[in-house]
């Protein structure tokens, strides 16, 4: 079975990250494409105006989204009274056929120069010359909805405008702020699987073997939730299952990503999920020259957070699952005490195997810092 899709639907797109469905993702964008610049606003009447005004000064056309039958003719007039110059139409499913019809090639011939429409126009409508739209109430759509209404501007050469206008002094409530916040966000080509993996996010997985297409998975958390199902499908697939081990560095070292360095935004929460998913030091050495390529030479405190990698990649390699300072000691605590015997033998360390879960290391002195102490352990658990 094969499935296209402009934006999956949460258990569509949740199934094929766990493996149960393969998944390809289509990013190049026709010639010429250009992104869509996408605003939130109030409705404002000045800002509607220079929109809407601007748009014809080009020789282009408008879509304004309304999605009430009940009062888009009061809207219309609204939209007349701001910009009187300009021609306005009205189109919703509910107008006879030849009347949408009529109104639809008026649009589509260049005599209204604004549409007032309800979400009839969010499939299939290709208008190269419409190439603003103004989406009234967005907080009402969901993500999908909301990537369809701004697709329909923006299909050709031209820079396109995508306003979401609220309706001002109405109150937004935290899904849709999150909804708004991810519209606006990803806004560049070939977006449409990074809105559907934050729709993911925010609405659930839904059920697989049931009809719930979204859905909270409360009682385990969605990490957890997703580890278990894969260990399930890989079980069934008769393939090794993976392991998620992590190592515990409790130590006061100064890693992270400087704001100078990533600056704060989609970019630098990609970079921790890259560093958090690595799985080897090839992966490391290759994720290191990503940053030096993308931001520039690290700065101590990412190049320290890199080092850490490296230090949990090598402690699992011993079994080991925690590395801690207590006093004059620094504590290891393992899952093979084979393992941690041959690290002994292997560093030439003085390691006091105590039970059968902590080994300790003798510190020379109290005053050995977090950072001489990271160096000295990341000398002992280096490879041969």
């Amino acid at each position: 079975m094969l499935t296209l899709s402009a934006t999956p639907i949460p258990r569509t797109l949740h199934m094929a990250v766990l493996g149960i469905r393969d998944i390809s993702s289509l990013t190049t964008a026709p010639q010429d494409r250009q992104s869509i610049s996408t605003r939130l606003c109030r409705f404002d009447d000045e800002l509607i105006r220079s929109a809407i005004i601007r748009e014809l000064n080009r020789g282009g056309q408008v879509y304004f989204v309304h999605n009430r039958v009940y009062n888009i003719k009061s809207i219309a007039d609204r939209i007349q009274t701001i910009v009187p110059e300009a021609i306005i139409d009205i189109g919703h499913g509910q107008m006879p056929g030849h009347e949408l019809e009529e109104a639809m090639l008026r649009f589509v011939t260049g005599k209204t120069d604004v549409l007032v429409c309800t979400t009839i126009i969010e499939s299939g409508l290709d208008i190269p010359n419409a190439n603003t739209i103004l989406i009234h109430q967005p907080d009402n759509y969901g993500l999908a909805d909301l990537h369809q209404l701004r697709g329909r501007v923006g299909r050709s050469a031209q820079r396109a405008y995508c306003y979401l206008v609220l309706e001002d002094g109405r109150a937004v409530t935290p899904v849709a702020a999150k909804r708004l916040k991810a519209i606006e966000e990803f806004s560049e080509l070939g977006a449409g699987f990074k809105i559907a993996m934050r729709d993911l996010e925010i609405r659930g997985a839904g059920n697989i073997l049931g009809t719930e297409q979204s859905g909270h998975i409360a009682a385990v958390g969605y990490e957890l939730y997703c580890q278990l199902l894969e260990s399930a499908v890989r079980a069934l697939r008769k393939l090794p299952l993976r392991e998620h081990k992590h190592v515990a560095i409790d130590l006061p070292l100064n890693a992270f990503l400087p704001d100078e360095y990533v600056p704060i935004g989609r970019h630098k929460i990609e970079m921790y999920r890259k560093l958090s998913n690595v799985r080897s030091l090839g992966e490391v050495k290759r994720l290191r020259e990503e940053f030096r390529d993308r931001f520039g030479p690290p700065p101590a405190e990412a190049e320290r957070l890199i080092e850490i990698k490296e230090l949990q990649l090598a402690a699992q390699t011993w079994q080991i699952d925690e590395i801690r300072r207590e006093d004059r000691f620094a504590v290891f605590g393992y899952r093979d005490a084979g393992k941690i015997r041959e690290l002994a033998k292997h560093s030439g360390a003085d390691l006091r195997i105590v039970d059968d879960r902590y080994a300790y290391l003798p510190l020379d002195s109290a005053e050995i810092g977090p950072d001489e102490l990271f160096d000295h352990i990341r000398s002992m658990l280096r490879p041969s």
